[in-house]
């Protein structure tokens, strides 16, 4: 699926509008499906985890999800486009991420 970059800056534009965990609450509920919602906190949730420094055999046991998945979090914590990084140093929560 191809995505006009106009319509990635329209969509961006609108996540930068958001000015308390009430709006996000809100507005992520209308733009995810329950599914792809619970996918994205459990992301956020084995990020956190990762920069915190705990083993992925640990993560996969406490939230019970895949080493592939987890493997895949940290490849995107390592070599994505920084935006984790930033989020967990805004919130306090970087810690000495590993792969």
């Amino acid at each position: 699926m191809t995505i006009s970059p106009k319509h990635l800056r329209d969509l961006y534009e609108l996540f930068s509008q958001v000015r308390s965990e009430q709006e996000a609450e809100k507005l992520l509920n209308d733009i995810l499906t329950p599914q792809e919602l619970a996918s994205v906190a459990e992301r956020w949730q084995l990020v956190q985890e990762l920069a915190k420094g705990t083993p992925q055999r640990e993560i996969a046991k406490k939230l019970a999800i895949s080493i592939s998945k987890i493997t895949r979090g940290s490849r995107m914590l390592q070599y994505g486009g920084g935006g984790f990084e930033l989020f967990l140093e805004k919130m306090g929560k970087k810690g000495k991420a590993r792969g």
